[in-house]
């Protein structure tokens, strides 16, 4: 298996991950940034966690005395580090104001409650003296799922689910697992492999994400062609709210009425906080192989990737980037500035299961490729990909320590409107930023449909924040005129809170409201985000 961090800790505060495994641009994407975009060094550093300094806590000592009675002294911090820790997420924005030592948002304890009934009693405290909770698992949201807001709040917490991180139970017979929410993915990958299983959910997030948060966030992982969404996974879950548990999940499907663990799926912690999972396991495959396949343009590639979706045979891992991702090279992101002039598009194919499976599975997708004009590559090209499968974020970091605004954004629509989805996006970036590097993956298939991926790269300018929000309310309307939905895996939070209102239309934001007041009359979970 593609070696990973095993959810280390603690992750660096103002980038992403492990600071040991920080990248260096090579001088080839130097001279990108400088002679294509025009980008020069930041005027201003970035500042160190010994230098930022959050707001004054505003809780009164007596209602973090009652959170103490909860969870234990040692389990509710308010210290400087500890809060800045848990201000924002990963998104662009979040970190180019964590750099500037912004941390104005911070909350003002961080709570760790121990068990479920912990947890319900965390929230009565914080219901009855109107204090803000804002569920915390790897800090990973690109959305803004954890920006605190205060306004009318008597002040805000981080309730922290790290440790409830345990495999609570594993039935063989019926392939199900219950795990704690705070269990990161690689631990329970190897909670799993002792037993010869896997989830097999593989995001670009997997070294410091929590299975609640993939639940909380509807994830969807590099291999969803063959393993499925992390929804798809989610067979029961129980849920503490400020009103009581929500125990859900008795069969893995029902004709019982509505399903209403899909009302907690994406609910992003407005509604109850996860405190346990029942998740559909697999065997762990005997064999993984991962290959390359060359295309001359996205559209024929994008054909390609339609064929097997619709017709079979699908890949465990099926990913298909536009010509500007190939020839940039961020299709393998460990080798980074190796132009492919001519490149035309790179598809990654990986096939997991037993040899037999692997190789019959190949064979039969390597005629659909071939025939539909495509040329492979060998082995190198999915290799590389899979060695440096989550190493995009750490380039952003040292993108933005160069002066580049770097983010990403992703939508899914119908194959039928792909095209126009995709054009319509890239429009949308090109004219709200002059003339930034667009770059575009298919990095999830359905036989009616695809997600499409976007990396842009701009110079700073002198708000790089207002920037990044101009070109982001640009690409979100060109999202929404074009038929695609504001988010496949990212969520919504607030960031595409606006969006998503339109998406869902005012009766649709209605019910959301709904279960919100029923769930939370007091409003206190994550305010803000989710709900328009």
């Amino acid at each position: 298996m593609e070696t990973s961090k095993e959810g280390a800790e603690p992750m660096l505060w103002s980038g992403w991950g492990d600071p040991a495994e920080a990248v260096e641009l090579p001088e080839a994407v130097r001279s990108l940034l400088r002679d294509l975009l025009g980008v020069r060094a930041p005027r201003t550093p970035a500042v160190g966690l010994e230098e930022v300094r959050p707001p004054a806590v505003a809780l009164a000592p007596s209602v973090l005395d009652a959170l103490r009675a909860v969870v234990g002294a040692g389990h509710v911090r308010s210290d400087d580090e500890s809060r800045v820790r848990h201000t924002r997420g990963k998104s662009t924005p979040d970190l180019i104001r964590l750099r500037a030592g912004d941390a104005s948002l911070a909350p003002d304890a961080v709570v760790l409650p121990g068990s479920h009934e912990e947890v319900l009693g965390v929230l009565r405290v914080c219901a009855e003296h109107r204090v803000a909770v804002v569920p915390f698992g790897g800090g990973t949201s690109v959305v803004g799922g954890l920006s605190a807001e205060r306004d009318g709040f008597a002040g805000v917490v981080a309730l922290d689910v790290g440790r409830l991180d345990r495999l609570v139970s594993l039935d063989a017979e019926s392939m199900v697992a219950e795990f704690g929410p705070g269990l990161r993915a690689p631990v329970a990958e190897r909670l799993l492999a002792e037993h010869g299983l896997t989830l097999g959910h593989f995001p670009q997030s997997f070294e410091y994400a929590t299975l609640g948060g993939f639940a909380a966030a509807r994830s969807s992982g590099q291999a969803s062609a063959g393993y499925g969404r992390f929804d798809d996974m989610v067979v029961g879950m129980t849920v503490a709210t400020p009103r009581g548990t929500l125990d859900l999940g008795r069969a893995p499907r029902s004709a019982a009425g509505p399903d209403l663990r899909q009302v907690m799926l994406g609910s992003e912690g407005a509604f109850g906080v996860i405190t346990s999972l029942r998740l559909r396991v697999r065997r762990s495959p005997a064999e993984r192989h991962y290959e390359g396949w060359r295309f001359a343009s996205f559209p024929e590639g994008a054909a390609a990737l339609r064929r097997l979706a619709q017709d079979g045979p699908l890949p465990t891992v099926l990913r298909l980037s536009d010509e500007t991702e190939t020839m940039i090279g961020l299709a393998k992101p460990g080798e980074i500035g190796e132009l492919a002039a001519g490149a035309g598009c790179l598809v990654v194919a990986g096939y997991e299961g037993d040899p037999l499976e692997v190789a019959e599975t190949r064979e039969r997708a390597a005629a659909v490729l071939s025939g539909l004009g495509g040329t492979c590559l060998g082995v190198e090209p999915g290799q590389a990909w899979a060695r440096g499968r989550y190493a995009a974020p750490y380039l952003r970091d040292a993108l933005l320590a160069e002066g580049a605004t770097v983010e990403t954004l992703e939508t899914a629509g119908f194959w039928s409107g792909l095209p126009g989805l995709y054009d319509a996006v890239r429009g949308a970036l090109t004219a709200s930023l002059g003339s930034p590097l667009v770059m575009c993956h298919i990095s999830h298939v359905y036989g009616t449909g695809a997600s499409l991926y976007f990396t842009v790269v701009t110079a700073q300018e002198e708000d790089p924040v207002a920037q990044w929000e101009r070109a982001k309310r640009a690409a979100s309307a060109a999202i929404l005129a074009a038929g695609g939905t504001i988010s496949h895996h990212h969520g919504v939070g607030r960031d595409h809170r606006e969006a998503y209102a339109v998406e869902i239309g005012e009766l649709g934001a209605e019910i959301l409201r709904g279960i919100k007041e029923r769930l939370d009359p007091e409003g206190i979970l994550n305010p803000g985000a989710l709900i328009p």
